[in-house]
């Protein structure tokens, strides 16, 4: 059957889907079965008036789900059964509503199964899709994220999206939900790691929180943050190494996550050259953000370095100072893993040319809150904390003073790309629609510049 021919049939079958729904309303109303399984069988779908389809309950099952119908790929060698789940999740993904996705699926396999196309092709699935898309109101805009999104997934492109923040600004909450949003199962929690190798590792790692101790200055505060930043980004290798080699894609949040140790060269997807020239330099001399020695970054070895400096006049300014010095430096583990698949890249007859392969995306999102709910929710999260050790009222300004500090110095990274979003109880439905939207024009980008690099 030639595309042409089954678009034809397709719209004919549209056509008559009403008239025959019209025909078995009407005869059932006049009879009454004998099978008293047919009195619970779901409604059938009127394609047409689409405004008078009830909205399914969110686990309901249909007759239509008992019918397997085979999509064929490419030259018909391989096939999948067609899954209403999976068509859902997709179409969710394009910002289309879950509501409507859950129907556009279920007519989709109503239409395929009600006119005996049990084997099609993945082409002729997507062009019914895409009409009955288009029926709905959602047209060439969600066709084309549907499509970049499929490409996406096909070509295995590294992503890597992580959401810093302090305490009490809805970290968990809009990763999990833009997980769900964009169809990405894999979420990590840095809370977890960090207590994972503090209580089954021998890392210098303590069961007090960084920001609930007393430090001399705020600089020696963000030393002591970066090291535990660092070491939990050690522990977190293995899942990053995984996404930048298979192209998994992953989500992680937490407290412990330094956007310095993550940032890379927008041309290469790698730390610049001049941060690896620094780096070996700062490694011999102990320098805070060597991953070669966490351990030894500590405030007393950055005393000396910082002596030679001019001190800064106030607390900003030591943050943002502190943020640029960082972020000169090595990093050990997104470099090594750019390296590795730079490496595989490398074609085997010696010319040193690179083959083609998607270069690894990484997103940066930091989230804040106003100072005065941000404060609220903080004295709130501190008495629940407490479970029978009470913090002083000066204990509770000091902790609530240096989660400030952190996150000054996470929100001085706007500078360099890292994206600082504003989270706030009474807008943020429309947040997570910002979020969502961003992040799939940064995949976009993404895959334009891994087409434009394959192409040279």
């Amino acid at each position: 059957m030639t595309p042409k021919t089954y678009s034809s049939l397709v719209r004919l079958c549209c056509k008559n889907l009403t008239m025959k729904d019209r025909e078995e309303s009407s005869s059932s109303s006049r009879t009454t079965t004998n099978n008293p399984k047919e009195e619970h069988e779901p409604r059938e779908i009127n394609i047409r008036p689409f405004s008078s389809v009830p909205s399914s309950p969110r686990n309901a099952s249909s007759k239509y789900d008992f019918v397997k119908v085979k999509v064929w790929l490419g030259d018909a060698d391989h096939y999948y059964v067609l899954s209403r789940f999976l068509v859902c999740r997709m179409l969710t993904v394009t910002k289309i509503p879950n509501h409507v996705a859950v129907k556009i699926s279920l007519e989709l396999k109503k239409l395929l199964i009600d006119n005996s196309l049990l084997d099609v092709s993945q082409a002729d699935l997507e062009s019914s899709l895409f009409m009955l898309m288009e029926r709905r109101g959602y047209g060439q805009e969600y066709i084309n994220r549907y499509n970049m999104m499929t490409k996406f997934h096909h070509q295995r492109v590294p992503l890597i999206i992580l959401v810093c923040g302090t305490a009490c600004v809805g970290k968990s909450t809009i990763a999990t939900q833009l997980a769900q949003r964009l169809n990405l199962p894999n979420v990590l929690h840095t809370d977890m790691v960090y207590e994972l190798l503090r209580t089954a590792t021998d890392a210098p790692l303590t069961s007090t929180p960084v920001w609930t101790r007393e430090f001399d200055s705020s600089e020696e505060l963000i030393n002591e943050f970066c090291r535990e930043c660092r070491i939990v980004r050690k522990g977190l290798a293995g899942d990053l190494k995984k996404a930048m080699k298979d192209g998994k894609p992953i989500i992680i949040e937490g407290r412990h996550l330094d956007p310095s140790i993550y940032l890379m060269n927008d041309e290469n997807k790698a730390p610049s050259n001049e941060a690896e020239k620094s780096s070996k330099e700062t490694n011999s001399s102990g320098d805070l953000t060597s991953d070669k020695n966490p351990e030894g970054g500590s405030s007393n070895s950055k005393e000396t370095d910082d002596e030679s400096a001019m001190k800064p006049h106030s607390q900003a300014e030591a943050v943002i100072d502190l943020s640029e010095k960082v972020t000169q430096c090595k990093i050990d583990g997104i470099d090594q893993s750019a390296a590795e698949a730079e490496k595989k890249r490398k074609s085997g007859d010696g010319s040193g040319k690179a083959k083609s392969g998607p270069e690894p995306i990484v997103i940066s999102i930091v989230l804040k809150m106003a100072e005065f709910d941000h404060k609220a929710l903080l004295e709130e999260w501190i008495s629940s904390r407490t479970s029978g050790d009470k913090y002083t009222s000066k204990e509770k300004d000091r902790l609530i003073t240096n989660l400030k500090t952190i996150e000054d110095y996470l929100c001085s990274f706007n500078s360099q790309g890292v994206t600082v979003v504003n989270i706030s109880a009474t807008t943020f439905p429309q947040t997570l629609d910002w979020l969502h939207n961003y992040l799939l024009q940064r995949i976009e980008e993404g895959i334009r510049s891994s087409e434009n690099e394959t192409q040279k």
